[in-house]
């Protein structure tokens, strides 16, 4: 499973790579769940009488579905299981609507395990080449009032990758993320719902993985994370000032 990414947030990237404009220039940040990030979805209004059109939207990293009452829900749901996308209450209306998307990042970040303890792993591509990962998205409505996009993203078995295989929990399932093939976005967002599972499959090309240093800390949220979050430790409380030395009595 994926709870930690990095977003491709920089207009010039999303334009290069993904074909797509937003109104807002950002440098990356890392995302947890609850957390803001763009993502790229079939534009309605490209399909009137012209080709396919693709838009990137800013939504929220943990999909809701219509009973979600409050956004701490999302971190139930930021990542959604390829065997039970269909039939899981959380994601079955979605999927159903074809609401497919495409998530942009630079990297992911999962735990390893080799040295016996967690150690936050980046797992991105050669090159400099950001990732177009496959997810469903949502429009959520806040029962306390106002809209947000929503979105999720889709994970496949990768016990014998060769990169996820080293990663996660010693007999833990090993899960990544659905990297799509650049040639492979406007298909996933348009193909039909029969054919989108031919989508669902590791990845079979080169990945870099290695140590990482930690994020900083993400914005508080309402729910602890989820168990194989791994987020950075509090800093440290500063040291208390030395306590001041006694009056010296004068000796006259």
């Amino acid at each position: 499973m994926c709870s930690n990414y990095r977003p491709v947030t920089r207009l010039d990237r999303l334009l290069t790579f993904f074909g797509v404009e937003r109104e807002k220039d950002e440098a990356p940040d890392d995302v947890f769940p609850t957390g803001m990030a763009p993502f790229i979805r079939l534009s309605i209004e490209g399909q009137e009488g012209g080709p396919p059109a693709l838009v990137a939207e800013d939504g929220m990293f943990g999909l809701l579905p219509g009973f979600a009452t409050e956004l701490a829900f999302g971190r139930r749901t930021y990542n959604a299981r390829s065997e039970t996308i269909a039939t899981l209450p959380s994601f079955r209306q979605p999927w159903a609507a074809g609401q497919r998307c495409i998530i942009p990042a630079e990297a992911v970040f999962e735990p390893c395990y080799e040295s016996g303890k967690a150690v936050r792993w980046r797992v991105s591509q050669h090159g400099d080449v950001p990732m177009g990962i496959a997810g469903l998205y949502r429009r959520w409505r806040n029962p306390k009032g106002g809209e947000l996009f929503t979105f999720t993203m889709i994970t496949v078995n990768a016990d014998t990758h060769p990169v996820y295989r080293r990663l996660f929990k010693p007999g833990d399932e090993k899960r990544m993320v659905v990297i799509l093939d650049p040639a492979d976005y406007l298909p996933w967002l348009t193909c039909g719902l029969p054919d989108a599972p031919r989508f669902f499959k590791a990845w079979p090309g080169p990945l870099l993985a290695e140590p990482a240093p930690l994020a900083r800390a993400p914005r508080a949220a309402t729910e602890p994370p989820a168990r194989d979050e791994i987020l950075p430790p509090k800093p440290p409380k500063p040291a208390p000032p030395p306590p001041e030395p006694p009056a010296q009595g004068s000796l006259f």
